[in-house]
């Protein structure tokens, strides 16, 4: 204990005779705070400034760099959970995220990729709470038809179910969710299981009939229509475009 102690005031001592320092707290909370809030353009502007990859102001967690940044990376991601759960995003949808993106972050070799993946992961945080803002205002069947289609989105799922689940008619819920999200039921589950789809090519390496049966598409080749029609190339093209082997 004493070697411990003794060795920490070495270190405090010629730290502090250092140009060394850590970025001011009040930049962390306004980051952390715009992704809490879904403030997608505030988010979007700070990565563009390359803070997370930028040695000046962080904190030597490692004396190897890629290491380092791997260590950095699970801590945002930690506190990234933190705050989204505190603004009302679901806690094990919360905890599901930052587990996936922190294994996919285990595999990545060099700080290009784990700069991105970073990005990735920002983004997709700050997108759900800026769907949970909108979810504010709208009604409590509409939210219901929202988790529900997330959690089944690898079911093929019927107006007819969400209409039974929210204890609504279907003529009924569909005007309501169109009125609610200015899109109709059906679309609005197509583009989530795109959205899924673009995840799966990115990041995993099903074949497009096994994605295409996951997600309850009735045939492979619908499949490579809807997402051509959505995304603007066929997913072989976008797998082709977006993979990342090195993860």
């Amino acid at each position: 204990m004493n070697n411990l102690r003794n060795e920490w005031y070495k270190r405090e001592l010629s730290d502090s005779e250092s140009e060394t320092y850590h970025r001011p707290m009040e930049e962390e909370y306004s980051f952390y705070s715009a992704v809490k809030n879904g403030d997608m353009e505030f988010v979007r502007k700070n990565l563009n400034q390359g803070d997370f990859t930028n040695p000046k102001g962080m904190g030597v967690l490692s004396k190897n760099a890629l290491t380092n940044l791997k260590y950095h990376f699970v801590v945002t991601a930690a506190l990234l959970t933190r705050h989204c759960v505190e603004g009302g995003l679901e806690l094990e949808q919360a905890y599901r995220l930052s587990d996936f993106y922190i294994l996919k972050m285990d595999s990545c070799t060099n700080i290009e990729t784990i700069a991105e993946l970073h990005r990735d992961m920002v983004l997709d945080f700050t997108g759900k709470m800026l769907v949970l803002q909108k979810n504010a205002i709208i009604s409590k069947p509409i939210v219901q038809c929202t988790d529900y289609i997330y959690s089944h989105i690898n079911e093929r799922i019927t107006i007819n179910e969400l209409a039974v689940y929210t204890t609504l008619s279907p003529s009924y819920l569909s005007r309501l969710f169109k009125q609610n999200l200015g899109i109709s039921i059906s679309d609005y589950i197509r583009e989530k299981k795109i959205e899924k789809a673009e995840n799966l090519l990115r990041y995993s390496d099903y074949s497009l009939i096994d994605i295409a049966n996951y997600l309850a598409f009735s045939s492979q080749s619908h499949f490579i229509q809807t997402f051509e029609k959505y995304v603007g190339l066929t997913p072989k093209k976008y797998r082709d475009r977006h993979y990342h082997q090195t993860w």
